[in-house]
Parts: C-alpha cells; structure tokens; sequence
C-alpha cells in the first residue's frame, strides 16, 4: 500500500496474509494465534446446535477441549481429540505449518517436508481451559458479519479469511 503520504505507521489497517491454503469454515469456523494459545471454535459433528472450543498450550502443549456450555469433549482423553485435530490441521491451512509450530513452540528439524505430524510432537496432557473468552470473540466477530458491506477496514476481522484480492 504505497501512496503519496501514506504512513504506515499511524494505519489503522491489519496486513491481510493469505491463507496457507483453503479453510474448511463450515467444520472450524474460527481460529487463532492468540493468548499463548492456538485456539479456536470447532462444530460438532454430530450436532448442528453444538460446537467445541478447543486449544492447545504454547510451550507445555497442554490441550482443552469442551462445549460452549463448558461441558467437556467426551472424546477427550489421554492424547487430543478430533476437535483438536480439526483445529491443528485448519490452523496450519490458515497460517501454515512454520507459524504454527514456532507458535506452539514445536521443534520442526529433523522431519522432511510433507512427512511432519504435529499432533504427535504435542505431547502435553488434558487441561480443561474456561471456553467464554474465546466464544465470546468468536461472536463479537460473527456479529461483523452483519454489518452492512463497506469499504474500510475492519482490523478485527484480520483472522477472517479474504475470499478476494486484498487491496
């Protein structure tokens, strides 16, 4: 964005990256790098009305999984559950598979590429995480969607996949 007195540092504008590769929406409507944490809102397979907020730990990789309601994953047990490795593998099409595991604090040597499991170097255990904060923004963001179109930006939504060129 290079224009005649432009300054980027008093903008109000989020740099928009590209996604990775496509996101499956319907399946993880929302992820991100936020709060020490790669966390996110997954739905529920087997229930329309359901969805699961799911994070893991930077660093000690713990892992959270539960309800909106703040109930737990009933898949959730020693190792992470598919709402966690839904979240995992949508992340890593929205920011690819680098930022993820600088992220997260994972050592990426050693693996060649295409090969690299990252569940498996998550080796932390259960640790049940409060699920408000995350689905309140998940809302906040969803309300967006309301707002009638235009043409400045919206530096919230910078986690929001662009489906078009980003000018």
């Amino acid at each position: 964005m290079e224009s005649e007195g432009f300054d980027a540092g008093r903008a109000s504008a989020v740099t928009v990256l590209p996604p990775a590769r496509p996101r499956k929406l319907a399946k993880v409507p929302f992820v991100e790098l936020a709060d020490g944490r790669l966390q996110g809102v997954v739905s529920s397979g087997s229930d329309i009305a359901r969805v699961y907020v799911s994070s893991f730990t930077a660093g000690t990789h713990t892992f959270s999984c539960g309800t909106n309601n703040n109930r737990p994953c009933g898949g959730l047990g020693g190792s992470p559950c598919k709402h966690l490795r839904s979240l995992l593998d949508e992340a890593v099409a929205q920011y690819g598979l680098r930022r993820v595991a600088d992220y997260l604090k994972v050592t990426l040597e050693g693996d060649e590429p295409g090969t690299f499991d990252l569940v498996n170097r998550l080796d932390g255990g259960v640790r049940r995480e409060q699920s408000g904060v995350v689905f309140n923004r998940f809302l906040r963001y969803l309300a967006y969607l309301e707002l009638p179109g235009a043409t400045g930006p919206l530096p919230e939504m910078h986690w929001f996949p662009a489906t078009g060129a980003v000018s």
